[in-house]
């Protein structure tokens, strides 16, 4: 795809690898423009570059990227162009999802971006002074937020929009037309599932206007990343979608070992696919869990929680860890399957079938689930698409994404399973998808249990992985390799990729710049709860209070991977 972008462009550099076409800046805007007429209606990500310190002299200090998937949801290209100067135009009249991450692009590395609606810090607070994921910020430099954030101004001009208040030539805005109350919903309150601040404009019980602060949670995984190994990331990588490290840990590494062109052996690929689809189980169960309780119905809270209990145990047998597990390295694992491991998934999955078919039972045919469910929050598949929805949140809407089958990698493509979708994209669509994709999964497990190869579970490879313990004491080559590997980590040849799985809000990508040495120069993630936070407005305005909280529970906001 993408043909007649790539013949009227045909002068510029194309890397087939990456998928990277680079262009000239006064021509990557009419690129963006043919891109999207040819299909390309996903914007995946769009990031900055900053090549200060780059080992290859560049054109200039700092590149514009966009990630964009094509409408068939298989074939993705990458533009880039490099800025003459720190300000571009925006494109968040063609992409609604380009609105906050251009926020995030101006947030981090100080671009303007002209004509935006609301160009204002996004993930770092408001009295943030510098731009971070600049090379010249030092690391060590942080700065404390000593009060909130004012959000009236940007509620009153919503309001003005809406023809509620005026605003005099001073600036000044007049008292709502309507009797209206303003609520914060969060950041330290249950409803929000984590710390995320919704300020809102109540005509009675109807939410007319929302305003979204986010950012409580970051901490600068992307700045922390270019001060570490490529190993040392992945237990960074645990905290973004906490409810399901491992599949964080797959996505980063499999990105790296595409970047080094190495197989993994078949074993590790299928142990790999054993506990994603356990993780993504854990990660339906608790969301599911926690929206019912939003609703009211606790005993089925109990049904779904208890067998997630179970499963974490499992992965604390396994790993050592419940919850972070740190499991995976580039090119492997940290350890094998134990014995007796077959026998303790089959109980679970006993369990897991049994809570989820009790919990399903209690909701399926109950008026009360139905009337707080259905028809409420909806979002079409052409916004959730222009949002950049991905995972059950853009497949509740009817669209038929799911990077295992659109895109298969690993095993699937040999394994059977059915692409759950909704039809309206309400919230009983998203708790609906969520319930049988845990069932899906179920099926994917046992037709790997009992069927997971004999062999290694890393690559055969001294560049890559540790040395044994008994060659690191035994021998001078052994001894020296695991130190070098350790303290220099695994070197990766200069180049700029883009890689990504389907976890289990959607696809989680990694875009990743290395020069060479053992430390990446530049990370960047690419999280499905970010775009899915950002239609979260659009969704419950026009709905009453009680089911914007609702909303937020079917969504799946993992704060840890959208504030990073």
């Amino acid at each position: 795809m993408f043909e007649k972008v790539l013949k009227t462009y045909a002068k510029f550099d194309f890397d087939e690898k990456s998928r990277t076409l680079s262009l000239n800046e006064e021509d990557i805007f009419a690129a963006l423009e043919l891109t999207y007429e040819e299909g390309g209606h996903l914007l995946l990500d769009l990031t900055i570059t900053d090549y200060l310190d780059y080992v290859i002299p560049q054109v200039s200090r700092f590149a514009l990227v966009y990630i964009i998937r094509h409408k068939n949801f298989q074939d993705f290209i990458i533009l880039k162009s490099f800025l003459s100067e720190p300000k571009c135009k925006s494109i968040s009249h063609i992409y609604k999802s380009a609105d906050w991450l251009e926020r995030e692009a101006y947030d981090q590395y100080g671009i303007i971006f002209e004509n935006h609606p609301d160009l204002t810090r996004i993930l770092n607070h408001w009295q943030f002074e510098g731009y971070p994921l600049r090379k010249d910020y030092p690391i060590t430099k942080g700065q404390y937020c000593t009060e909130a954030v004012d959000l009236m101004p940007k509620m009153n001009e919503k309001l003005l929009k809406m023809g509620l208040v005026t605003k005099d030539d001073k600036g000044n805005f007049s008292e709502p037309s309507k009797d209206l109350m303003f609520i914060n919903i969060g950041p330290s309150h249950p409803a929000t599932h984590g710390t995320i601040r919704n300020f809102c404009a109540m005509d009675g019980e109807t939410v007319i206007a929302n305003i979204s602060e986010i950012g409580y949670l970051h901490r600068g995984f992307e700045k922390s990343c270019e001060n570490h190994t490529y190993n040392q990331i992945i237990p960074y990588t645990d905290r973004l979608d906490y409810c399901s490290a491992t599949t964080n840990n797959v996505a980063f590494a499999k990105t790296v070992e595409e970047m080094l062109g190495v197989e993994l052996p078949p074993r590790a690929i299928a142990i790999r696919v054993l506990v994603m689809e356990l993780s993504r189980i854990i990660n339906h169960l608790v969301c599911l869990a926690a929206q019912l309780v939003d609703m009211g119905a606790l005993t089925n809270y109990w049904y779904l929680y208890n067998p997630r209990e179970s499963s974490y145990k499992f992965f604390s047998k396994l790993t050592g860890a419940r919850l972070t597990n740190s499991y995976m390295r580039i090119g492997g694992m940290s350890y094998d399957l134990y014995e007796g491991y077959e026998e303790d998934l089959k109980i679970i999955i006993k369990e897991i079938e049994d809570g989820v078919g009790t919990a399903f039972s209690l909701v399926e045919h109950n008026r009360i689930f139905q009337d707080r469910t259905q028809n409420v929050c909806p979002i079409s598949a052409a916004d959730a698409i222009s949002y950049g929805l991905s995972g059950p949140n853009l497949r509740a809407s009817g669209v038929n994404y799911d990077m295992r089958e659109k895109n298969p990698y690993y095993l699937y493509d040999q394994l059977d399973f059915d692409v759950v979708l909704g039809s309206v994209g309400d919230i009983y669509d998203r708790i609906m998808v969520r319930f049988e994709e845990i069932n899906q999964s179920l099926r994917i497990m046992k037709q790997l249990i009992g069927n997971i190869p004999d062999g290694k579970i890393c690559v055969d490879n001294p560049s890559i992985i540790l040395p044994p313990k008994q060659e690191v004491f035994g021998s001078i080559e052994g001894t020296m390799n695991h130190f070098k590997l350790i303290y220099e980590g695994v070197k990766v040849p200069a180049q700029e990729y883009y890689s990504s799985i389907e976890a289990t809000n959607g696809e989680l990508g990694f875009y990743i710049i290395s020069d060479g040495s053992g430390r990446p120069h530049k990370v960047k993630v690419k999280p499905p709860s970010f775009t899915a936070m950002a239609a979260y407005t659009s969704m419950v305005e026009g709905s009453m209070l009680a089911d914007a909280v609702l909303n937020l529970g079917s969504i799946n906001i993992i704060a840890g991977e959208m504030d990073r």
